[in-house]
Parts: C-alpha cells; sequence; structure tokens
C-alpha cells in the first residue's frame, strides 16, 4: 500500500479517539501494526480530515530546532559527506504526465539538520565519468520538507526529484547512457539503501520570519515546488511555537498537466483550511489556454493577476522563484512588460526589490 504525500501524508495516529487535539505523535498512521493495510488508508485520510474541519495543527520535535539563530550550513562537504539512508521513494505524478517524479525520504538520524529553503547535495555512487577513478560530482536538491521532516520528529529530509532521460531526436528512443546519474539512482533507490549527502547549503531562499503577517508570493515550476512544501508545512500544517502565521501565502505553479502536478492535496487541503492566508493558482500549459490563445505557462498567470501582485510588491511582498532556470527569461519579460505598462522602470523596481530583500531566486 503507498501512502505519500500524494495521499495525506501528513495524518498522524490520534491517541487514543477520534478528537484532533495537539497531542498527536509524530507517528504516521500506516507505522501502527494494528492498522490492516487495506483499512489504513481510510483511517489515514479519515484524521486528515478532521484536522481540516478544526485546523488542527501538528506537534512537531525536537523543539530545540527552532533555538539556533543562524541557519545550519555545510555541515558536510563533498570529501566527507554525511551516510543517510533512503527511508521510502514514491511516484507522485499520475499516468498522463509526461516523465516521472518521485518524494524521496531520507533518514539523516538528527545528523544533517537543516532550514526552510535550504537544499541538500547528493554523490550518486559510482566513478566520475569525465574524471576517471574519481566520485562523481555533487548534485544540489532543495528540501521538500521543513526542518522536522515528513514525520515530524528532526530526522529525515524529502527531496522532490523528477528522473532524467534522454531521447534521441533522430530515432526517438530513449538513450540509456545519456540518463541522470543522480537523479536516476534516487528514484531507482529502494528502503534502507545508503545515501550520501552533503549541506545543507543556501540562504537566499529562507523563509524570513521576522514578520509572521507578511506576504509571501511563490512562483515554481516542476520540482521548483519543493522549497514551497517546506513553506506551506511550516505555516499551516505545523504547531510552531515560535512562528504564528497570519500573512499570505500565494503559491503559482507551473506544470504540463493535471497529472504533473505536485503535493496537489496538501495545497488543496490549506486552501480550504485558510482560504483568507493561502492562495494557490496553477498554470497547465498542456490543458489551459492564456488570453492569446496560446500554451498557459506560469508568467501567463503572473501577468493574470499583475496588478495585484506589485501592488503587493509595494507593500513589501516576497517573492520567491525556484525551478529551471529556462522559466526566469519569460518571467522577467512579463514583468518587465507590466511595468512598464504601469509607467515604472523595471529594472529600478527589481533594483529596490533585492535591495530590501523582498528578491529570492533559486533556477538549476
Amino acid at each position: 500500500i503507498s501512502l505519500g504525500p500524494r495521499n495525506c501524508c501528513w495524518a498522524l495516529q490520534a491517541n487514543g479517539n477520534n478528537s484532533c487535539n495537539k497531542s498527536w505523535t509524530g507517528k504516521l498512521a500506516w507505522e501502527n501494526k494494528t492498522l490492516q493495510p487495506r483499512h489504513t488508508k481510510k483511517v489515514f485520510c479519515m484524521y486528515v480530515q478532521q484536522a481540516s474541519k478544526s485546523k488542527c495543527k501538528v506537534a512537531i520535535k525536537p523543539l530545540e530546532l527552532e533555538n539556533t539563530k543562524e541557519p545550519p550550513l555545510n555541515l558536510y562537504k563533498p570529501k566527507g559527506p554525511y551516510t543517510a539512508s533512503i527511508v521510502s521513494v514514491e511516484r507522485i505524478v499520475g499516468p498522463k504526465a509526461p516523465g516521472e517524479t518521485c518524494h524521496i525520504v531520507i533518514d539523516h538520524g538528527g545528523n544533517v539538520p537543516y532550514w526552510e529553503g535550504q537544499s541538500y547535495g547528493v554523490i550518486p555512487p559510482g566513478e566520475n565519468p569525465k574524471k576517471p577513478g574519481a566520485p562523481n560530482t555533487v548534485r544540489l536538491y532543495s528540501i521538500a520538507s521543513t526542518r522536522y521532516g515528513d514525520s515530524f520528529d528532526g530526522r529525515t529530509a524529502s527531496l522532490c526529484v523528477r528522473r532524467a532521460v534522454y531521447y534521441d531526436p533522430e530515432t526517438g528512443k530513449e538513450d540509456p547512457s545519456k540518463k541522470g546519474i543522480c537523479s536516476n539512482f534516487l528514484c531507482d533507490s529502494k528502503p534502507g539503501d545508503k545515501i550520501q549527502i552533503t549541506g545543507p547549503s543556501g540562504k537566499i531562499m529562507l523563509l524570513p520570519e521576522d514578520d509572521p503577517n507578511a506576504t509571501h508570493i511563490m512562483i515554481g515550476t516542476g520540482t521548483g515546488v519543493a522549497p514551497f512544501r517546506g513553506y506551506l508545512r511550516r505555516m499551516f500544517m505545523e504547531d510552531v511555537s515560535s512562528f504564528k502565521f497570519g500573512g499570505l501565502a500565494w503559491l503559482f505553479l507551473g506544470v504540463a498537466n493535471t497529472d504533473s502536478l505536485l503535493y496537489d492535496e496538501e495545497f488543496t487541503n490549506y486552501l480550504q483550511q485558510y482560504p483568507e492566508n493561502f492562495r494557490y493558482d496553477k498554470a497547465l500549459s498542456r490543458e489551459q489556454k492564456n488570453k492569446s490563445g496560446g500554451k498557459m505557462y506560469v508568467q501567463d498567470k503572473i501577468e493574470e493577476y499583475s496588478d495585484e501582485i506589485f501592488k503587493l510588491l509595494d507593500d513589501g511582498a516576497h517573492i520567491y522563484f525556484c525551478g529551471l532556470k529556462g522559466m526566469m527569461p519569460g518571467i522577467q519579460d512579463t514583468l518587465k512588460r507590466v511595468a512598464e505598462q504601469r509607467g515604472e522602470s523595471w529594472h529600478q523596481k527589481l533594483s529596490q526589490l533585492k535591495k530590501n530583500k523582498q528578491w529570492h531566486v533559486e533556477v538549476y
């Protein structure tokens, strides 16, 4: 039975009753050996529905993870990586999605702590094909969980990984010799497999928490949604005493089609629970049309709400971009065009956003 993030992955087991309260433990429903597999999903989602109705948040531990003033950085480096273990690998896209994307949970035993918005490095096994005798180089992946992990105990981290494959343009057939070494290693991993990780790294995508009532506009394509999943779990799912979010989180997610949506059930759940604090807009390039009749990309959605977005930025909102680097030119062009229509200089506006630390970009 597969009960990962596409199927209410945050559900917790209530302590002996069906009420929603803060005494819930971090034990996942399917870990209870008294539950028969065929019943697990029903019980599992029942707790989610209860939580949805009462806005119950999940207790997290260890609370010491809130005490550090600065984010952990580069605790493990390429020459001395940490050996972690794979907990689970789950395909999280539907059958009509182009390509395969997996949610991968890694057990670091609490030894490689991180903050939301940071990345882990992964060193796939084997030799570097460009440097025989040398290990493979580090590949960076944005972490898709909060510092407490999907089991809320500070011992795991989750990655959102799309399997990289190469198709020969002439034959149209897949060429295994050119497949992505690390993404295929991760997507093919089994529970218990060892994995070499480095980091955590990165400060540009850290979630600013000095103002719990701030506005955060998140723009992601594909697996670029990873850090935003961490932000949103911290805002809406976890009971964090030092961070009580009361602002606005607005997620724009661009993917190919409905089957390609990532963590859609989680995000839809927040929308139902916190309609005043969360907005969720999807750009489905193969299913939706923009105002010109072309494919709907994330920049088209941004243009659709451009007046509102610019006003929010003027009021101090943070804006984040994560995904393939090819997403940025189209987005920048759209923002520049909108700024000019408003009689503003996009160059000056962008400089001011960067100066105010409102502009956060992580593309790969």
